[in-house]
């Protein structure tokens, strides 16, 4: 019974514009731009330190978050 109730309340709030807020929603890409630039900071961070080893990953890792914060889009 759990079960089928919890189901059931998922779906109706997936299905239900207006308890997601789905409407009116503004803003900007700041957020999933965010996300991602994140994600590929990691990478890059990673593949540095693969290919060069820890002390140039400590050197370029910084560098890396400042310039990929820098690329983020404007917010608001």
């Amino acid at each position: 019974m759990k079960r089928l109730f919890g189901a059931l309340s998922g779906l109706a709030l997936t299905f239900t514009p207006a308890v997601a807020l789905a409407e009116g929603a503004g803003g900007t890409y700041r957020g999933i731009a965010s996300i991602y630039f994140t994600f590929i900071t990691v990478v890059l961070i990673y593949g540095v330190y693969d290919v060069f080893g820890k002390k140039v990953m400590y050197v370029a890792a910084p560098v890396i978050a400042i310039g990929m914060y820098m690329l983020l889009p404007k917010g608001g």
